[in-house]
């Protein structure tokens, strides 16, 4: 560290803190408050050392950040201002802590003499926050900015990942002193203890554990992703020969085609997931938190199973479901510490046959409870269209929004690590064109495809402007069925098909001529035949593109296990489907992958 030999202002000292954390773009909205701040970012812009993207809401700003960090692994970072500014990021902050992304949220707030008077745009926005942040901060003193933005990263990527505010009132940003910079890591903070590495005898527990079990399975949650530990689950997977199930934050950890993967269970997982995790006799779960939506009846959930618990956050260890071996860690270095012990002990029985029957079960499962793809002659699918954008762009960043094109990209879609970017825990509508705006600005040459609801949609569809401002090559594919479709098959199911407000029909735009208006080509696909040539189109395009499918209206999302039921009473689901041609999701075939 060294003593800048000049006064600078509060905004300098935030703007170098910034960039000495390799922060290259950040997400934001101006206004007042916040206005010192802006003024250093125009300086700092001009010399090209940071990058902003004017959004046009901050939700927008804050869910952008999101799918920064998300695809990145790395700090998001938005600004806003005071007053409404600041609490229009909540529904982004809430979206962050549910789903453990690491953001640092910076909010102007009146000058310090203003603060407790009801001043213009005043708001407690430390207080409004404070149950759904890791942590937060009110900068009293600007000689302090370096050492709490210095804390603010390190709390927001340390542990479990989660949003950190900063709120900096407007003379903070303006008042000068002798600055001295703290660099990333140089910071003390006995709160934040290290994490403890594995100890040998839970370690040798769990072997046994494995070694023993002729029915295992890997229950594979977001924080595995967030770990990085794709690689060496892979690998325990195959040597043990454990089937794998994910949550809807651990997609991308295993490739959806292979024998051993289940895709996901749950509410809306696949039978056969559903089945095996009933079934197991073992249930590893790394970095999940046995989530409702997951477990359905929690007392009926694998109850037949000994669990092992994996998971950074103590909290979640043991919250929900009782392990028989539980470890606070970080999931890669723990796997990975099963697999050094396994090869230091030799102690690996020959698996492939203790598990064949197993798999010989999940085999037929498969076999006779596939996801199903209506094909209808006249009418459009969502099964089919995401089925077969899966297929044609393979290497593709995803985003979703909330509902049930969420679930059917969940059940469809075959994706990367990192590539999957979904409001899980929260559930937020609107999420997914901003978070695609993000993963977009963090990867220019990579293709970002955003799957949206036409309800989801209509949430945050102001940041097409935002796309076309920066010409930003997001392919946004709406499921347009006139409903809020999630909501309407609830209605159907269990309110007695009152449906209630969920048609979205009337007052719904022209999103193809929408589109146009902000400059972004707009293409509309309504039969079932065009499927394969518009979306080509589509997503050959050399620029921001929005597809229009106007698909089956009143169809719903299966497999679904009702409220209160255990997983594997699910409706749905059936051996023998008649007077409709269906094609399972691994039986789908194209000439080439050269066909965009």
């Amino acid at each position: 560290m060294s003593n800048i030999s000049h006064q600078v202002t509060g905004a300098f000292a935030l703007m170098d803190s910034l960039v000495r954390h390799k922060v290259e773009h950040i997400f934001g909205y101006p206004g007042g408050a916040i206005l010192p701040i802006y003024d250093e970012l125009y300086r700092w812009e001009k010399e090209n050392k940071i990058i902003h993207i004017l959004s046009r809401h901050e939700q927008g700003a804050a869910h952008a950040a999101d799918g920064y960090a998300r695809s990145t692994g790395q700090v998001g970072v938005c600004f806003a201002t005071s007053g409404p500014g600041a609490t229009n990021l909540v529904s982004g902050i809430a979206t962050a802590q549910m789903d453990s992304v690491p953001l640092v949220l910076i909010t102007g707030q009146v000058a310090r003499p203003f603060i407790g008077t009801d001043a213009f745009q005043e708001v407690d926005i430390f207080g409004i926050t404070l149950p759904i942040v890791k942590h937060s901060y009110v900068v009293r003193d600007p000689r302090n900015m370096a050492r709490i933005v210095a804390e603010a990263f390190y709390i927001a990527q340390h542990g479990r990942p989660g949003p950190v505010l900063i709120d900096i009132p407007k003379d903070v940003g303006l008042e000068k002193f002798m600055y001295t910079p703290v660099d990333p890591g140089m910071v003390s903070l006995p709160g934040c203890k290290p994490i403890v590495s594995s100890k040998s005898k839970p370690i040798a527990k769990i072997v046994q554990l494995l070694n023993q079990s002729s029915q295992p399975l890997l229950y594979i949650g977001g924080g595995s992703i967030i770990a990085g530990a794709h690689e060496v689950i892979q690998h325990l997977s195959s040597l043990f020969q454990i089937p794998v199930t994910t949550t809807l934050m651990g997609k991308g950890i295993i490739n959806e085609q292979e024998e051993l993967s289940l895709g996901m269970l749950g509410m809306h997982g696949t039978a056969y997931a559903n089945f095996a995790v009933s079934e197991c006799d073992l249930l590893i779960a790394l970095g999940a938190r046995f989530d409702d939506r997951v477990t359905g009846k929690l007392d009926e959930f694998a109850c037949n199973a000994q669990v092992i618990h994996v998971d950074i956050d103590p909290a979640e260890v043991g919250k929900n479901r009782i392990p028989q071996v539980a470890i606070v860690g970080d999931v890669k270095q723990v796997v990975t510490d099963i697999l050094n012990y396994v090869n230091k002990t030799e102690s690996c029985n020959a698996q492939l046959e203790q598990t064949r029957s197993w798999k010989e079960r999940i085999s037929i499962w498969k076999q006779q409870y596939p996801l199903l793809i209506p094909k209808h002659v006249n009418s459009l699918s969502p099964q089919e269209i995401l089925s077969t954008i899966s297929y044609l762009a393979q290497d593709a960043y995803f985003t979703t929004d909330v509902g049930q094109h969420q679930m059917w990209a969940a059940q469809f879609l075959n994706v990367l690590p990192r590539h999957w970017m979904s409001s899980a825990g929260l559930g937020t509508m609107g999420y997914g064109l901003p978070a695609a705006m993000g993963v977009q600005v963090a990867f220019p040459n990579k293709m970002v495809i955003c799957i949206s609801g036409d309800a989801s949609f209509q949430m945050n569809l102001q940041e097409l402007g935002t796309i076309a401002q920066y010409n930003l090559p997001v392919k946004i594919l709406i499921i347009n069925n006139k409903w809020q479709g999630m909501v309407r098959q609830w209605q159907q199911a269990f309110y007695g098909e009152r449906y209630s407000h969920s048609n979205m029909e009337q007052g719904s735009p022209d999103f193809m001529k929408l589109a146009q208006s902000f400059g972004i080509l707009g293409l509309e696909l309504e039969c079932r035949g065009d499927i394969l040539e518009i979306l080509r189109v589509f997503l050959s395009h050399n620029g921001p593109c929005l597809l229009n499918c106007k698909v089956i209206e009143d169809e719903n999302c299966y497999p679904m296990v009702a409220p209160g039921k255990s997983n594997s009473q699910m409706i749905g689901i059936t051996k023998q489907v008649k007077n409709i041609d269906i094609a399972s999701s691994n039986q789908m075939s194209y000439k080439s992958k050269t066909d965009v």
